[in-house]
């Protein structure tokens, strides 16, 4: 059939379909995407790969347009459907969206170069663009075609039926998927944990754990623990417990007494309690900073209460970290007062170990009181007692920003380095950028978001 031989009616219904197909996407459409993309490009703390903010967009995007879905529909079974009503909008919203995500973009561009150069990266141009709209724009597919399939099996089986084989799905992954992805997880965690690395030399020194006059073994000290230990050379007496090492906390502690005695860790002026992050790792450049900062004349002890990343500890587990930073504290503080020349104690933690080593007293007054003096480095949410004690902590750092209660206020900097540009908070918003920072947290340079250097030991305070 020609076009000169379609009736009038059936050449209009034609250009309508034609219309159909090409005209612009549903209002909720463009204001779900819209509003996703412009928040995954507000202003963040650190530089982000293009598939980092690809990730970001499109997760954000499909979120949007998921919450815009289900109002869509619950806006028509009430009478209402936009679309109808309003489609003249659809065509000035979707250009209005389309400056918008532009003039966003251009400004994240701006403040991503602004970052850079206080860091010293390179900044970014058009390519990274590019990838990010591709990355995104992939994710946003995949949502949208899942959500299809979800609505057509749906309709197949009807919605009683639908619902019910939702509730068994839900239910078999909460008692049996859930537990064997954690079970899973925490196998190949120990097992990364237990791994021996060729690289890392046996000490030979009697001044720390892990040798040959020592009670505990190379092999149960952990992945982070062999680490701590076998570092650079340093004058410092380094005793380091891990959690293969005995069966039981208190036995961990009362074997850490046994070490610092063995290894002449008491005899030295100054002691340090080093409370590890989740994973159990101690940061090489305190340890270096410690030794600087006291001439060598110093004994660190660290205590390995978990061996799964800090996210996770801190999500699961942060009770282990505060028993055994008390723990360890009170067995040390107990010895050396019947010492007869004690050595002077000290108290440090980075990040998930500040919130351990912080949890050892109730207030700056008690702090203040039982050590000589502590130093925490990135502590999470910059929430710690500040008497007698350093706090170091990079505006860029995400974990000193981040908290539940980000959501609705603005984190407290209370004495926080500015390294560089301090984006301005807002509500949810600058949650969700901080929680995608985290991630990164520790790629940044040196000096810059969760990377901290020697000054956590030289900084270290007195008394």
């Amino acid at each position: 059939m020609t076009w000169s031989v379609l009736k009038s009616s059936d050449r209009r219904a034609w250009f309508a379909a034609g219309v159909r197909r090409v005209a612009p996407p549903r209002i909720g459409t463009t204001l779900g995407i819209g509003t996703g993309v412009l928040a995954s490009l507000a202003p963040g703390l650190l530089p982000r790969t293009p598939s980092a903010q690809a990730v970001l967009t499109g997760l954000l995007a499909a979120l949007a347009l998921g919450v815009g879905g289900i109002l869509r529909i619950t806006l028509r079974r009430c009478g209402f459907d936009i679309d109808e009503r309003q489609a003249w909008a659809r065509l000035p919203l979707l250009i209005a969206t389309a400056v918008l995500v532009a003039g966003a973009a251009a400004n994240a561009e701006h403040w991503q170069n602004r970052l850079r150069a206080a860091m010293n990266t390179p900044p970014i141009g058009t390519g990274y663009w590019v990838r990010c709209a591709l990355g995104a724009a992939l994710i946003i597919g995949l949502f949208a075609c899942a959500t299809r399939a979800i609505a057509w099996a749906a309709r197949k089986l009807g919605w009683a039926r639908g619902v019910s084989l939702a509730a068994v799905v839900a239910v078999l992954l909460y008692l049996v998927g859930v537990p064997a992805m954690v079970g899973w997880r925490e196998s190949v965690y120990a097992r990364a944990n237990a791994e021996l690395d060729p690289a890392l030399v046996h000490p030979v020194s009697y001044s720390g754990s892990g040798g040959a006059e020592s009670a505990v073994s190379w092999t149960s000290l952990g992945a982070e623990g062999r680490k701590f230990l076998s570092g650079p050379p340093a004058r410092a007496v380094r005793v380091y417990i891990g959690v293969a090492s005995a069966p039981d906390l208190d036995t961990r502690v009362a074997l850490a007494i046994r070490e610092l005695e063995r290894s002449g860790g008491f005899t030295r002026s100054h002691l340090v309690v080093t409370v590890p992050t989740g994973s159990g790792w101690i940061d090489a450049n305190a340890v270096a900073g410690f030794d600087q900062r006291f001439d060598g004349d110093v004994a660190l002890v660290g205590l390995q209460y978990s061996y799964l990343p800090s996210w996770a500890t801190f999500v699961f587990g942060r009770d282990a970290a505060v028993t055994a930073a008390r723990t360890l504290f009170t067995a040390v503080e107990r010895h050396i007062q019947g010492l007869a020349h004690p050595p002077k104690l000290y108290l440090y933690g980075q990040s998930l170990g500040a919130l351990g080593g912080n949890a050892v007293f109730s207030g700056d007054a008690e702090q203040d009181g039982r050590t000589c003096a502590a130093l925490w480095a990135g502590p999470p949410a910059n929430r710690v007692h500040r008497g007698g004690a350093t706090v170091l902590a990079n505006s860029s750092d995400p974990v000193i920003h981040w908290s539940l209660a980000q959501l609705w206020r603005a984190p407290d900097l209370t004495g926080a380095r500015v390294d560089a540009p301090v984006p301005q908070w807002l509500p949810v918003i600058g949650f969700a950028q901080t929680t995608a920072d985290l991630l990164g947290a520790l790629h940044a340079p040196p000096g810059h978001g969760h990377r901290y250097g020697t000054d956590q030991g030289t900084a270290m305070g007195s008394c």
